[in-house]
């Protein structure tokens, strides 16, 4: 039968076919948007997540996803101004952030407790959390916690279960000699020639437009070759369905399907999967982009927008 999947899958396969490099240098900081304050810049202890904070009001952290920068988000903390203060955050190892061994054992655990460390400092009140993919998982996994400083999420084009995707009766255990062999290829070399020729493609199935696309393919060449494998690794075999009743407070996500129309995609289907893979959710609002790719902040900038503005009223 054909697989009638979303992006995500893509998004994952983009990483398998070698979002990966050794650069190690840091991105530039990009341009402070004119209706915020200047950028402050700290970093969580030990040194490996980056923090950027623009704007004065509302708090909101900013999750990026998988081989992504913070700046991911510029465009979408701009459009929000003024009154909100978004804490954009990058991930060790990711386009061209400096790689964490504290991360390498547990990526997603220790990527977890530390922006829960630094939620509980620049919001001792709680906030908003947005997460896009990878982001989007961190998101639900701080949220579904006992003492959660979440106090609303809005997720972008993220599953609590990735390997579901293709296969609903899937497991953890039955995907874990495939994430294996998966991750070991990942950390095969590869010239940086072959790796765009993989990545170009595949990249032009998650954003609309020339500079976008060229975006995607750079910050996966920046990325940390050993932190991608082992991030995907454990994206791919971590099932988050189990925790999704222990999370109390309102959820937005938001799902996109049109690049893989083609494909035999259709809206109806994708939200079927998006339905079923969030069924524990109890305060679930379910959206769907009409057009837009997996950088949804991007593609489609009203929906994002949109339901930004309303989690944080």
């Amino acid at each position: 039968m054909k697989n009638k999947s979303l992006p995500l899958l893509i998004s994952i396969t983009m990483t398998v076919a070698g979002l990966v490099s050794g650069l190690s240098t840091r991105t530039a900081e990009a341009a402070t948007p004119a209706a915020a304050p200047a950028a402050m810049s700290t970093e969580a202890a030990p040194a490996a997540l980056r923090l950027t904070v623009r704007g004065e009001g509302k708090p909101l952290l900013m999750i990026p996803g998988l081989n992504s920068a913070a700046s991911v988000w510029d465009e979408t903390c701009e459009r929000l101004q003024p009154g909100v203060r978004c804490l954009m955050v990058q991930l060790p190892g990711f386009a061209g952030q400096p790689a964490s061994e504290a991360f390498s054992a547990q990526f997603l655990e220790t990527s977890k407790a530390q922006l829960m460390a630094l939620l509980r400092r620049e919001a001792p009140q709680g906030a908003t959390v947005v997460g896009h993919s990878l982001g989007g998982a961190l998101a639900l996994m701080m949220a579904s916690e006992a003492d959660t400083p979440v106090k609303r999420l809005v997720i972008v084009d993220s599953l609590p279960f990735f390997a579901g995707i293709q296969n609903p009766a899937a497991t953890s255990d039955s995907v874990r000699p495939m994430a294996e062999a998966m991750r070991a290829g990942m950390q095969q070399p590869s010239t940086p020639e072959q790796l765009r020729a993989q990545l170009a493609p595949m990249a032009a199935t998650m954003a609309h437009g020339p500079e976008r696309i060229e975006t995607i393919v750079q910050w996966g060449l920046q990325s940390d070759r050993k932190t991608t494998a082992n991030a995907m690794y454990e994206l791919w075999t971590q099932d988050l369905r189990p925790q999704l009743p222990r999370i109390q407070v309102p959820t937005t996500v938001l799902g996109s399907w049109a690049a893989y129309a083609r494909m035999g995609s259709t809206e109806a289907s994708t939200r079927a999967l998006f339905e079923r893979q969030y069924q524990g959710l109890a305060q679930l609002d379910l959206r769907m982009s009409a057009a837009g790719y997996h950088f949804l902040m991007w593609d489609d900038t009203a929906l994002v927008t949109n339901a930004l503005q309303q989690a944080l009223r």
